[in-house]
């Protein structure tokens, strides 16, 4: 059986786990310390980078990305874009059954493509 996420995170956890000024670093810095198995988007990534893009500028921008490479990095052969690592980890976590795209990246964990299962 598929392990269900106990735990979504928002943007707001990843910007108070990465910002050391912000008022819930602490909090998040222990959640993440010894995380559930935990589920996000692509939206919540997109919506982190332009965060610290519009606040911090590019170089804490691409710091925030690359705190979230670890993602890709079990698929580190591959060329993947953080939305296939992304999508990974998601289809990963729920237990998801088939994929619906033509990407070939999707079907790296097994679950099968729809374009190839007809």
């Amino acid at each position: 059986m598929a392990t269900r996420a106990e735990a979504y995170v928002d943007t707001s956890a990843l910007i108070a786990f990465a910002d050391a000024a912000d008022t819930h670093h602490e909090l998040f810095t222990r959640l993440f310390a010894n995380p559930p198995s935990l589920v996000t988007s692509t939206l919540v990534v997109s919506e982190g980078h332009g965060w610290f893009l519009r606040r911090y500028g590019r170089p804490l921008a691409t710091r925030f990305l690359d705190m979230l490479e670890g993602m890709a990095r079990r698929f580190s052969e591959q060329e993947l874009t953080l939305a296939d690592a992304v999508g990974l980890h998601l289809m990963g976590v729920q237990g998801v059954r088939t994929c619906w795209s033509t990407d070939f990246h999707l079907g790296l964990t097994g679950v099968p493509l729809a374009v190839n299962s007809g």
